[in-house]
């Protein structure tokens, strides 16, 4: 894990996931992303490696709805945002 980010993109599938969400949900996610950016060690995000995988991580915006990301040499690829059942699809 990076300890410093340097920069972040949204992929493609994570900008179209976005559009269907609630705008609770995109407000929810914005201020997840302002305090990820600042510090995504902070725990309310509660930040952790997917399991299965050895570059894959995810965090939460809500206790129902979690994000999914990468790190790539500082930066962060945002790759999925959803329910918890996106987490499925990662492994």
């Amino acid at each position: 894990m990076a300890e410093r980010i340097t920069g972040y993109a949204f992929s493609s599938r994570f900008q179209k996931e976005y559009k269907t969400l609630s705008k609770d949900i995109q407000e929810a996610f914005e201020k997840k992303l302002s305090l990820f950016l600042d510090n995504f060690h902070h725990p309310s995000l509660r930040v952790k490696r997917i399991t299965g995988t050895i570059d894959r991580w995810e965090g939460s915006v809500t206790m129902n709805y979690r994000f999914t990301f990468q790190f790539e040499a500082g930066r962060v690829l945002f790759r999925r945002i959803g329910t918890h059942d996106i987490l499925k699809k990662e492994n």
